[in-house]
C-alpha cells in the first residue's frame, strides 16, 4: 500500500472525502451482500483509519445484518447513489471505503480474498492472493498485516 493519504467522492461530485494517512490494506469481497452492491461481482474495498477521513456533503445510509452476522452500515450519496463506506456498528476504528470512489483506484489493489465460497463458478479470484472462505474481522486483517 502507498504511503501517502487518499482522496475520492461520489459520482455527482455532492460527496468528496479525504485521509491524511494512507490506506491500511485492500481486499475483495465475495459475501452474497457485497455482491448485490457490487452488481454480481466482488466488492472492492481498502480499509483506513476513521479518524483520519474526512468527508465534506451529506451522506445517506442503510443498515442490514451481513452474512457474518455484523450489524453493517452502509453510506452512499443520497443524490447520485454511489456507495462509499461501510462499517460494522460499535466498530468505529476502521471504515471500508469503495475503491470505485476513490480518486486514484490504483490504491484499492486486494492483497487478500474474504468469503471465497459465496463466489459464483465464474467469479474470479486472484489465486495469488489469500482467501478466507468466510468473513475475517476488519480490524483481524490489519493485524495481520503489520505481522
Amino acid at each position: 500500500m502507498p504511503d501517502q493519504g487518499f482522496s475520492g467522492g461520489c459520482l455527482c461530485g455532492a460527496v468528496r472525502f479525504s485521509s491524511s494517512r494512507p490506506p491500511l490494506i485492500g481486499r475483495a469481497c465475495w459475501c452474497r451482500v457485497c455482491q448485490y452492491l457490487a452488481s454480481g461481482n466482488a466488492s472492492i474495498s481498502i480499509i483506513a483509519e476513521s479518524v483520519a477521513i474526512s468527508v465534506t456533503g451529506e451522506l445517506a445510509a442503510y443498515e442490514s445484518r451481513a452474512d457474518s452476522g455484523n450489524v453493517i452500515r452502509r453510506s452512499f450519496c443520497p443524490t447520485c447513489g454511489t456507495p462509499l463506506f461501510c462499517e460494522a456498528v460499535g466498530e468505529s476504528e476502521y471504515k471500508v471505503v469503495r475503491v470505485g470512489a476513490l480518486d486514484d483506484t490504483e490504491l484499492g489493489r486486494p492483497q487478500s480474498i474474504i468469503w471465497a465460497r459465496s463466489a459464483p463458478s465464474w467469479g474470479w479470484c486472484d489465486a495469488s492472493l489469500p482467501a478466507a472462505t468466510t468473513h475475517v474481522n476488519a480490524l483481524e486483517s490489519v493485524r495481520e498485516k503489520a505481522t
